[in-house]
């Protein structure tokens, strides 16, 4: 049976959340996120921010000088849950086979389900009807038959609407779809991929999936897929997780190799307590720095025991990597070993 599949996503769900509440918000500019003396960053923003150009992950101080009248709204992150935990009782009345993504997003197998005649456009507007008939919000929706093009699709017509990809027409839009619109193609990839004249997914049709392979690392095999309009990935309800790690920002750069190997210190034993919580093995170390220009780099290696010293060895690669730049963040974690007791078994028919 051809799968049907939906991918939810609200609409500025925090800033939303927000102008809902203070409806004296809604024809500003709002953010929601750290403020710019603490290094603070947007987690989120409305659209009428947007159109200064500022955007979720930047840097709180950047925001305001794109947009000077700004306002910036702390975060409520217990509110958000609660909504959150809202939507995705909807969801569950539609499907058992919701995979969540984060609080204001989801995707949804609605394969076979009986609501609306079977029809999976139908049921995206029934739940964006009952989303906003609960929470006073707005969901934009994307209807295909796999999960890479209905996140592709959810983004085309927002806010508050709703794209379907028909069977018949997936190759079609996946060819048309330009390669930075694809999950997993960031701003680098994308102009690595533009120098050689790869801009949209039929430009990569004629290549061989080894020769993106050899290209692009283990991503190139996804790519050649997804410009194919293909993704076998099912919707999966529990997914286990492959990594622990800890972060952290500072007020002020860290100047020097030293100093970054100082915060091991803080951050291994905060490590420790995540990891012997997971109850899992490892299989790999990485460090995680961010220098003063926002680059950002990651050393990984193989391990099977947590050990401090090839922490401190990766992080010397990784602050090598700066030129002497300064850094802005540090972080540490794990890749989880597989713990065959965890394995999802498969779900009833």
């Amino acid at each position: 049976m051809q799968r049907k599949i939906i991918h939810i996503d609200m609409d500025c769900f925090f800033a939303a959340v927000e102008m809902r509440d203070n409806p004296q918000l809604r024809d500003k500019p709002i953010a929601v996120g750290g403020r710019a003396s603490g290094r603070g960053v947007i987690a989120t923003c409305n659209y009428a921010a947007r159109a200064f150009g500022v955007r979720s992950a930047m840097p709180t101080h950047r925001a305001q000088q794109l947009c000077p009248d700004l306002v910036l709204v702390p975060h409520r992150m217990s509110v958000y849950k609660s909504v959150s935990q809202q939507i995705h009782a909807i969801f569950r009345k539609y499907t058992e086979l919701v995979e969540p993504l984060s609080l204001d997003e989801a995707f949804l197998d609605v394969t076979g389900k009986p609501h609306c005649q079977g029809s999976a456009t139908r049921m995206a507007q029934a739940i964006r009807g009952e989303i906003f008939e609960a929470t006073g919000l707005t969901a934009s929706a994307g209807i295909a038959p796999n999960k890479f093009l209905a996140k592709v699709a959810s983004d085309e017509n927002k806010p508050n609407g709703q794209m379907v990809i028909p069977p018949e027409r997936t190759a079609e839009f996946a060819a048309r779809l330009p390669l930075k619109k694809i999950p997993g193609v960031g701003p680098k990839t994308a102009e690595r991929l533009a120098r050689r004249g790869l801009l949209k997914g039929e430009d990569v049709l004629s290549l061989s999936e080894v020769e993106l392979e050899s290209m692009m690392g283990k991503f190139g095999p996804v790519l050649w897929r997804r410009c194919r309009g293909i993704d076998d990935r099912p919707v999966e309800p529990s997914r286990i997780r492959k990594s622990v790690g800890v972060e952290t920002t500072f007020a002020r750069d860290l100047p020097d190799l030293a100093a970054c190997e100082q915060q091991l210190d803080t951050l291994l034993p905060e490590l420790e307590r995540r990891l012997s919580a997971s109850k899992r093995g490892i299989k790999g170390q990485t460090v995680k720095l961010k220098f003063a220009d926002f680059e950002l780099t990651t050393v990984t290696q193989q391990s099977q025991q947590l050990d401090p010293a090839l922490f401190r060895a990766l992080m010397g690669i990784a602050f090598r990597r700066g030129n002497g730049r300064q850094v802005r963040l540090v972080g540490i974690s794990v890749e989880l070993a597989e713990n065959k007791a965890l394995r999802q078994l498969p779900l009833p028919l």
